[in-house]
């Protein structure tokens, strides 16, 4: 998929919204997993947990590959680390304007 660096960041935080989605994420976190393994200690279905992976994998976020009968899932960083430095040039913006603030109030 040919996306803009816009549209992914979109795919990324449209899938990040759902709290599933980033169960599923954290999840991934301690290692690749099967879509059994991640329904286990949710209150959804396996298909429901299938359906929020290709979100995921859709958005970039995880890749699932085929290892005999089983599709294990694995998360992938770049998308977040892009999210990340996405919200962290609004971080550098709102800590100076704060930064500001405060030596006004100071000099008060």
């Amino acid at each position: 998929m040919n996306t803009s660096p816009a549209d992914r960041l979109s795919l990324t935080f449209a899938a990040l919204a759902d709290p599933t989605r980033r169960l599923i994420l954290t999840r991934l976190t301690e290692g690749d997993a099967t879509v059994s393994e991640l329904a286990e200690p949710l209150p959804i279905s396996v298909q429901a947990v299938s359906k929020h992976l290709r979100v995921l994998e859709r958005a970039g976020l995880i890749t699932r590959t085929r290892s005999a009968q089983l599709r294990p899932s694995q998360l992938r960083a770049a998308p977040l680390k892009d999210a990340a430095d996405w919200l962290g040039s609004y971080q550098r913006f709102w800590e100076a304007g704060f930064a500001r603030l405060e030596e006004r109030l100071d000099s008060r």
